[in-house]
């Protein structure tokens, strides 16, 4: 606390050490001083301010050289009285100001700076900044005259060079703190704001300083990196502010634009009003060109400066200049504007949201808007960039692709709702639209897009829900480019295109687009593409904008271009596209081009005059084409969640081509028209692709019905009702119906040359009624064989045997034996009188011939059945391979009712007969697994043709390809007799169980795969025999336990007496082998299986 609070007490305690100090200048005196200042109270030494500062400012003005510890002590000195004192006036302030600056001055006559020491520099530095904030009010505007231009440009000159030759760094940023006070642009709050008036002769004043500040600054500001940050920063705020008060729109706008000879400000020496500047027009351009090259040089080095501090500075310069110069400083936006631009993506998020707020607070206030210069500017800006973007795509790094992009997306939503501006001048539109396309190229050499293929199996019938949940999870296809691989690039892209159809005029960018996709089939991707994301911009959905539109959508407008849009992408030319090299699917596309004169559902017929195809389709080609498609059906599920509910009025025209691609054999196209099918569903509120379907299915059916009567020139309608079917239930079979008999007559009469598309309709047909019918179908049939083999593996102490049964049994395995080895009474009429008594396996069914007609999905399948029987034997690989899919769906589907199914197993027997014999490898291999299906389906009905006809060539093929099999290498797993030979072995022990097969056919197959038991098999050869072994062990234990055991016998069997002979068996003491291991593991198995009946007991029951 103050010892002294009184003037009188201060005057008293004070005056010995000025008198002192007065008369001898010394460091000690000016200590005694500053100590004894420090006991004296803020008002009395207010008092006695111009007393106390008297000895001091007296020992600076004393002639000759002095002490710089004794100058440096006497400014500290006066600093601290000016820090408990205020300055109250002019004259007092401008001879202190004037004494200051004195102290840092060089000698008279010298040009070099004085070569003081950094402590006095950085002490006077202080006691300006301190006095300028001790001037009491306006007094501090006495300094601000014409009259003092000379004291304050002297002052300038000093702290610019402090601040750009100091390599002290706390110099630098003090002597750029106090030319910042000094230009009363200070950043605390003690200052009085200037009203309009008063900073507009400020601005007067300060122009005339503006060239030296400004490229002072430039330098300090583009200077050595070694120098921090903190110099570049203060250097950065004192340069926006300095420029944005002298070159502030307002000010400039209040100038007479009158000639400086003729109107001068007030002056009182000629020779100051010199060193006046008038800032009139010619001035204000003059000074805003040599401003934009600072301003292009300092922006450059500090958009990239390592520190985050210097470059969040600089938005804060680009947010000052442009706020308040935006009309002075027009030239120099298109560099501030592209730092901005660019700072959006910094690594610093607090960079980053600052960037954001500038551009919202820019679009918020239209600044672009109201400013026509500003906005030419960036139209400018636009048409460079645009002009430059392939060029740079396709030279910088991902981060350099992402600066540039971000950039372009910028300008756009500065420029908002000016876009439209843009887009009307041609040069612009074209330039644009240009590069977006060029940059969108695809890469189109991944040959595994053609690849890729979807093959037709009863699991792909699944659930709509589970499906459309499947499809959902990934629907959109991922896109390879040829200039970019980040996808952080196509999402700005895709964000450019949005913008611009979020501000754009609509119609002109579609019209634009639509004729860059007509003009070449380079473009078409890359503007199909365009469109669909303008599309989604135009709605509002998912795009980023500053401001919002000065125009809201018109719906109307929106649903023209969305269905001009659709119907260019379903265009006959556009929609049927070679995909494949499959022959059949190039000459369906040639003919759905070319045909071009029956309609097609929802589609108009193209008026373009198509060019001819190339006679060979490259693998760039069909990738190309794929692509092209699949982007148009994104741009249908696009449109669909554009639309909304609106969009059910465009289905008529949109969901048959859609249902059409989803069931293509291209892998890529049918799980984008999948995904676009949810879109839809979505879009329109239904709940599934099943209700999308059954809902429109009249429309659907009527217009596959029309294509199937002229399926050369409308070969895509199967694919559309095998959309259908995979995904809907059994509620759509009375639809189609009447389209499936079509297809039947069709097919009756032209089986020659369009059998395999037909049959490719009723393959799947029968796949949906299996997936519809099938489960239920066969769950009484299982049921009853699990019963039948759990019964066997019934222990005797479980089982209850009467007599009647065990004569049963022994009379049943009599006829069972003699059926088998033929010996019927009526051998010729076998054939004849075999049906009649077989055909009541089932006495339970109620569909009886003549009785209770067949169910309509029954009486389908035995009409299909009818014409494969007929077509096993077309000369065409593929139709006979499709023909056998075919007929073992419709013995899936036929299988409860067997007074039906029977018969035509019977028919179907010679045909097939002959295909498991005589055929292709292909074919056998498919005949012989439509083989194992009856067999399953028909139970032993087949016994004896399978016997007579099929086992012996089956055997006799294992037997010969053993050999093979047992010296090849793992190049023979790929090779045809492998698969044909694992096929066979698969199936053959169920087909044994399944027919109830005699002990002699036992005998055969059990002898023919026993040396598939070798080591020296492929591994696959030797499970697949195991395997026939353990269905063998099901239908006839005890002989192939004795088999086994003749190749390998693990144990000795000893007599339970004396008086019986021992057991002996071939493999007893036998040395280890090649069927080891396969027989022992077997014979494990077998065991297990008896357990807990004796090791050598048998299942038959004995007699009580």
């Amino acid at each position: 606390m103050a010892v002294f609070d009184t003037p009188q007490e201060a005057f008293g305690a004070l005056r010995p050490f000025c008198v002192q100090l007065t008369r001898v200048q010394t460091l000690e005196n000016v200590a005694l001083l500053q100590a004894h200042l420090a006991a004296v109270s803020a008002s009395a030494l207010q008092e006695l301010q111009e007393y106390v500062l008297f000895p001091l400012r007296f020992a600076l003005k004393v002639p000759g050289p002095k002490q710089e510890r004794l100058v440096q002590s006497v400014v500290q000195c006066i600093a601290s009285v000016l820090a408990a004192t205020c300055v109250k006036k002019q004259e007092l302030l401008q001879e202190l100001f004037s004494e200051l600056c004195t102290c840092l001055s060089p000698p008279s006559g010298s040009s070099k700076p004085a070569s003081q020491s950094e402590e006095l520099k950085l002490a006077v530095i202080q006691a300006l900044h301190t006095l300028m904030h001790s001037a009491y009010g306006d007094i501090v505007l006495s300094l601000y005259q014409p009259s003092t231009l000379p004291l304050l440009g002297f002052a300038v000159s000093l702290l610019l060079g402090l601040a750009e030759k100091e390599k002290a760094k706390q110099i630098k940023i003090s002597a750029l703190k106090c030319l910042q006070v000094l230009v009363l642009q200070c950043d605390c709050q003690e200052h009085r704001h200037l009203d309009e008036d008063e900073a507009q002769r400020c601005g007067d004043l300060f122009a005339s300083f503006l060239p030296g500040i400004s490229i002072t600054l430039s330098r300090v500001i583009t200077g050595d990196i070694k120098q921090g940050h903190k110099p570049t920063v203060s250097a950065i705020r004192l340069f926006y502010l300095i420029v944005g008060l002298v070159m502030a729109d307002a000010q400039l706008a209040r100038i007479p634009k009158i000639p400086k000879n003729k109107e001068k400000l007030p002056v009182e020496q000629s020779r100051i009003s010199e060193l006046m500047v008038h800032r009139g027009p010619d001035w204000t351009k003059s000074t805003a060109e040599k401003l934009s090259l600072l301003l292009h040089k300092m922006v450059e080095f500090s958009s990239v400066h390592p520190h985050w501090k210097v470059r969040l500075e600089l938005v804060e310069l680009v947010n000052h200049l442009l706020r308040n110069c935006s009309r002075s400083l027009v030239d120099s936006f298109s560099h501030l504007l592209k730092a901005l631009v660019g700072l959006v993506n910094d690594e610093n998020s607090e960079i980053q949201s600052r960037c954001n707020e500038v551009l919202q607070g820019i679009a918020e206030q239209g600044i672009v808007a109201q400013n026509r210069a500003l906005a030419d500017v960036l139209s400018e800006n636009l048409h460079s960039l645009s002009t430059a973007l392939p060029r740079l795509m396709n030279s910088q790094d991902d981060m350099g692709k992402v600066a540039t992009l971000s950039l372009l997306l910028g300008y756009l939503k500065l420029l908002g709702p000016k876009i439209n501006t843009v887009l009307n001048s041609v040069s612009h539109l074209h330039r644009l639209s240009k590069a977006l396309i060029q940059v969108l190229e695809l890469d189109l050499t991944d040959v595994k897009i053609v690849e890729d293929r979807r093959w037709d199996c009863e699991s792909a019938y699944g659930p709509s829900g589970s499906l459309q949940h499947g499809v959902q999870a990934g629907r959109c296809q991922k896109k390879y480019f040829r200039f970019f691989t980040e996808e952080r690039v196509f999402q700005l892209l895709q964000q450019i295109c949005r913008v611009l159809g979020y501000y754009g005029n609509l119609y002109l960018l579609v019209d634009h687009f639509m004729g860059l996709y007509s003009e070449s089939g380079m473009y078409r991707k890359q503007a199909a593409m365009v469109l669909n994301e303008l599309i989604v911009g135009a709605a509002g959905v998912g795009v980023d904008v500053l401001q919002e539109r000065e125009v809201s959508l018109n719906m109307d407008d929106l649903k023209g271009s969305i269905t001009s849009i659709l119907d260019e992408y379903t265009d006959q030319a556009n929609w049927y596209l070679i995909t494949s090299i499959d022959s059949e699917e190039i000459s369906h596309e040639q003919s759905a081009q070319h045909s071009g004169l029956l309609a097609r559902p929802g589609g108009g017929c193209s008026n373009v005059l198509l060019p001819s195809l190339e006679p060979h389709v490259t693998t760039r080609t069909m990738n190309s084409n794929i692509w092209q498609i699949c982007i148009q059906l994104e741009g249908v599920g696009c449109f669909a969640a554009v639309l909304g509910k609106e969009f059910r009025l465009l289905l008529l025209s949109a969901l048959y081509p859609v249902l059409e691609k989803a069931g293509d054999k291209t892998l890529l196209i049918s799980e984008t028209a999948l995904g676009t099918l949810v879109d839809i569903c979505e879009a329109c509120s239904y709940d599934s692709v099943q209700r999308l379907i059954n809902e429109n299915s009249d429309y659907l059916v009527n217009g596959i019905s029309l294509n199937l009567r002229h399926l050369a020139h409308q070969p895509h309608a199967s694919q559309v009702l095998d959309t259908m079917l995979r995904h809907s239930d059994a509620s759509l079979l009375p639809l189609v119906e009447d389209v499936i008999q079509d297809v039947l007559s069709a097919l009756d009469l032209s089986y020659n040359n369009q059998a395999f598309t037909f049959l490719r309709v009723l393959h799947s047909v029968m796949t949906a009624l299996v997936q519809w019918f099938g489960s239920s179908c066969g769950e009484e049939h299982q049921q009853r064989q699990t019963a039948e083999r759990q019964s066997r593996t019934l222990s005797p102490g479980q089982q209850v045997v009467t007599s009647q049964e065990v004569e049963r049994f022994f009379l049943d395995y009599v006829r069972q034996k003699q059926i088998a080895e033929g010996n019927l009474p009526d051998t010729e009429d076998e054939e004849t009188d075999e049906v009649p008594p077989l055909a009541k396996p089932e006495p339970n069914n109620s569909d009886t011939e003549g009785g209770t007609p067949l169910p309509s999905h029954a009486q389908l399948a035995k009409d299909v059945m009818e014409r494969c029987i007929h077509l096993m034997s077309d000369g065409s690989l593929r139709v006979r391979l499709k023909v056998l899919d075919v007929l073992e769906l419709c013995v899936t589907v036929l299988h409860p009712h067997g007074n039906h199914l029977l018969p035509m197993a019977h028919r179907v027997w010679p045909a097939l007969v002959t295909r498991l014999i005589s055929d292709d490898p292909l074919a056998v291999l498919r005949a012989f697994k439509v083989l194992c299906t009856l067999a399953q389906k028909c139970g032993d009905f087949l016994r004896q043709r399978f016997s007579k006809d099929v086992l012996p060539k089956l055997t006799s093929s294992l037997l010969s390809q053993a050999p093979a099999s047992a010296r090849a290498g793992p190049v023979y797993n790929h090779t045809l007799a492998f698969k044909l030979q694992l096929a066979v072995l698969q199936g053959l022990g169920s087909l044994c169980e399944k027919l109830d097969m005699g002990e002699s056919d036992l005998n055969k197959v059990a002898d023919a795969c026993l040396i598939y038991l070798s080591a020296k098999q492929p591994m696959k050869l030797q499970e697949a025999a195991q395997s026939v072994f353990l269905h063998l062990m099901h239908v006839d234990p005890d002989s192939t336990w004795l088999l086994l055991n003749e190749v390998c016998c693990p144990h000795q069997y000893e007599p339970p007496h004396a008086s019986l002979q021992p057991v002996k068996l071939s493999g007893m003491g036998r040395q280890r082998n090649e069927f080891t291991d396969n027989v022992l593991l077997l014979l494990e198995r077998l065991q297990q299986q008896e357990s807990p009946t004796p090791k050598a007991g048998t299942q038959e029951p004995s007699p009580p």
